[in-house]
Parts: structure tokens; sequence; C-alpha cells
């Protein structure tokens, strides 16, 4: 992307380990059923061709798989002792860790994300939130809700598309745990991965109707969400659907959890360690192309360094390789979808009108795929919508400020409290500004680190309820 002092020669994961069907139905009872609604193709955002043809579940569909958790659940996996179903997710993280490079090819074939990023962080975090929450499954007594808690029952459970198999650990694993069984829709553009942990069940000879997995669009969540059957929801998306959502289940005795969107500060100050903050500020919102919920969207300069800091980001966002997903040397994939990419243009080109100054990392971008640039916009005040709206993309909006209050104040200026990072050398001041930023998880020194042992969750228009941790558990248990 730019010139250097290294010329690197491509370094492609083979996709020869990864056997793609022509097609696939739905995970129901155990077994891989016909799905009676229309297929629906999943396509390689990178090069657009056409991976899978994929079943799409109706309302039928949808309730022939609750029944099946149901009886899993009456007849099998809530009177199991906790370390008989402990057995099992031991087993099921062992083998995602055998299969490890399958599953981080097909990610990222089906994603669009660099292979490094599902080879070196995705995979591995999968696995170990599957050996984590095995740990916990005969010690429930321990994780604060009472001597003897109890599962809820039926978990129905919807994922993004920006951490397919990420996200599906986070809601499985706690949840199977816990002695629920489960109905899990997938994305609609990235069901591979989920499809392929199917297969990973079977191997493990997990009892038929513990985890089910039905592929569809909006239509298929809502008959989940919907099914009056289904005891726990659980949504990780965008904010519009998961206000859709509660609406559903108000008046229900469902028990929800809401993992929505973010729109996240990046706080550096004029003591910080700038060349540690130029790294912590890229992984921060170019990590996954900035498809995170809790990138580091807005950075938030302090007035006299912002000069410096700008030069250094601009001269490391120019060393960024975009190109092929597979190739082990790309930073930069590709945006998952059309649709995608069109709503990033559409918000990039209204910073333009708003009157924010844009500079991009010059780049041949592929003539086949969904490209973006990594792209910054100066000059941007609170009022422009690049810095109010979740762009979900590899956009940054910089903002400058004076004092520490005023960083506060324009951190906490947003309907979003998922996230933030405050870089600075002085500890006081970390605990000081992390205890005034209204966000789930403030990272010091760092950003976009995750460990199955912590929590994870937001205030306000992000949702409310944790994912990770001892806190994981209580959402699946009564």
């Amino acid at each position: 992307m730019a010139d250097t002092i290294f010329e690197y020669a491509p370094a492609p994961e083979s996709r020869s380990i990864v056997d793609i069907k022509p097609s696939y139905g739905l995970f129901v009872g155990g077994e891989f059923v016909e799905g009676r609604g229309t297929s629906f193709k999943t396509i390689s955002p990178a090069t657009e061709e056409v991976l899978a043809e994929v079943a799409e579940a109706d309302a039928a569909d949808v309730d022939a798989a609750v029944k099946a958790a149901r009886r899993a659940y009456d007849k099998v996996w809530s009177r199991m002792p906790g370390r008989e179903r402990a057995k099992y997710l031991y087993r099921i993280a062992r083998i995602i860790q055998e299969r490890g490079r399958e599953l981080a090819v097909l990610e990222s074939l089906d994603n669009g994300k660099p292979i490094k990023e599902s080879r070196d962080v995705d995979v591995p975090t999968v696995a170990a939130h599957f050996f984590y929450y095995a740990g916990w499954a005969d010690k429930l007594e321990y994780a604060g809700r009472g001597a003897d808690p109890q599962p809820l029952g039926v978990a129905g459970q919807v994922i993004p598309w920006n951490f397919p198999l990420l996200m599906l650990a986070w809601k499985i694993a706690p949840a199977l745990a816990c002695g629920n069984t489960v109905v899990l829709k997938p994305a609609e553009t990235t069901p591979l991965t989920a499809l392929l942990f199917a297969e990973i069940c079977q191997q493990a000879d997990l009892p038929p109707g513990v985890v089910n997995i039905v592929t569809g669009a909006g239509a298929t969540g809502q008959a989940l969400v919907g099914h009056p059957d289904v005891d726990k929801v659980a949504f990780t998306g965008s904010t519009e659907v998961g206000k859709a959502i509660a609406r559903a289940v108000a008046g229900t005795s469902k028990k929800v959890t809401l993992e929505l969107g973010g729109k996240a500060a990046n706080i550096v100050f004029d003591d910080a360690p700038i060349d540690q903050a130029v790294e912590g500020i890229v992984d921060g919102i170019f990590f996954n192309q900035g498809h995170v919920c809790c990138a580091g969207s807005r950075l938030l300069v302090q007035e006299s360094i912002s000069e410096e800091l700008l030069d250094r980001l601009k001269r490391r966002m120019s060393t960024l390789r975009m190109g092929d997903p597979l190739d082990k040397n790309t930073d930069i994939g590709a945006i998952n979808s059309g649709e995608q990419l069109k709503r990033i243009r559409e918000l990039s080109d209204l910073g333009d009108a708003e009157g924010a100054e844009r500079w991009e990392v010059a780049c041949d971008l592929p003539t086949k795929g969904y490209w973006f640039p990594p792209t910054l916009f100066t000059g941007v005040s609170q009022a422009h919508r690049i810095a109010r709206e979740e762009i979900f993309g590899p956009v940054l909006s910089v903002l400058t400020f004076r004092t520490p209050a005023e960083a506060v104040e324009k951190a906490n200026n947003t309907p979003y409290g998922l996230s933030a990072g405050v870089w600075t050398d002085k500890g006081s001041r970390i605990l000081s500004v992390a205890h005034q930023l209204r966000a789930g998880v403030v990272w010091a020194n760092t950003f976009n680190k995750f460990d199955p042992t912590s929590p994870f969750g937001g205030f306000k228009e992000s949702g409310y309820g944790r994912e990770g941790g001892r806190h994981g558990l209580e959402a699946y248990l009564k």
C-alpha cells in the first residue's frame, strides 16, 4: 500500500483444508435436515464468489428446532450432572483446537477478515471460552446465584456477522455449562462456521437437540425470538434490532441479554507513550476492518500532542497491507457485504459534506469484492454524524481536548456506552478518568483485549447484561 523497505511476497493460506459443501441444511435434533424455506447464497466478500447454498428456516423449522431443544433439555441435559456436561464442553474445546486451521480458513473466506486474525485471535479465543465454561459446569453454586442455581430452559440466540464463531462461543458455552439447551441463528452473510460447529457437536457426541442451528435472515430471527417456548433470548447486533427485540419480549417471562452498538472513545493524554498509543489506535479501529462493536472509532487526543500523534498515525496507517484475506501478510481484509460497504461510503461522504477533512491511505483497491481503505477524519466536531453514528468500518473520527474534564465530557457525549480507552503514564489519571467514563469496558494503555474470564457489556443504547466471566453465567441461571 505504500513504498517501504520491504517487499512482501504473497503467502496465501491453502483453501484445500476446508471442504465446503455445495449446499447446507439446518441442524436440528443432532442431524442436518432440509429447510422448508427458500435457500440463499453465501458469498466470499473478497471475491464475490458463491461459496454455498444455505437453507432458510421458516417459522415451522424454528418450531421444530425449539421442540428438539426442549426435549433435550427435559430428558437429558438439565438432568445431567455438571461434571458430565463439562466433559462435553472440554471435548468440543479440544476439537476446536484440533480443527483450528480449518475453522480459521472458513471464517476468513465467509467473513472477509484476515487469516492472521481468525487464526491467531478468533479461533484460540473460541476454544478458550469452551475450556473456561467447562470448568464452571460443576461449580455453579459458586457463581453467585445461590446454593442450587437452576438453568432457564431453551435459549434462543442470534449472533452477528463480524465475529461469527467467537460470538457463537460467547453464547453457547455458558448456556450449555449452566444446563440450558440452545437454538442459534447465525447471520445470513456468515453461516458457514456455525454449520461447521454443528459437525463438531456431532463429532463430540453431544446429545441430539442440545445445540440446534437454524440459518436465515431477519424473519428467522423474529420467529426464534418470538417463539413462546423460548425461555432466554441472547442477541448481539445493531441497536435498532436490539430495540425491536426488547419490544417483542416485553410483557413475557423471557430473560434477555442485548449486546448492541458502540461509538467508543480512545483518549490519548499528552504524557502517553505515543508509539504505543498509535499501535493501540490502529488496533482499536482497523482490527477486523472496523467491524467491531467496541471499536475505538472516536480518537480524542490532547491538543498539545495532536499534530505529532497524527503524523505518526498516518505513517503507521500507510504501512497497513490490504488484500486477500487468506494471505498471511494482509492487515486489512474485505468489508463483509455490499450493503455494509454502502453504509460506510454514505457516512464517509457525509463527513466530507459536513466539513471534516478526510485522509485515507493511497492504495489500489481490488476490482472484485467489497473494499474500503483505512480512513481518518480531522476537524470533526461532536455535531458531525461521523462522530455520533456507528459506521462499523475502518473510519476514524479525530477530536481534540485540552483538559481531562473536557475529554470525559466529550467521551460520554454519545447514546452508546460499550467501551473506551485511556492512554497516559499516570495510574491515578487512569483510575480517575475510567471511573467517570460511562462505558461497560475501559481499557488502559491497550485496546481490544478480550479474555473469557472477563465480563463484557455496555450501558445505554449499547444494551444490557454481561457476557464472559462469572457474570456471563448469571444470564443463563435462575
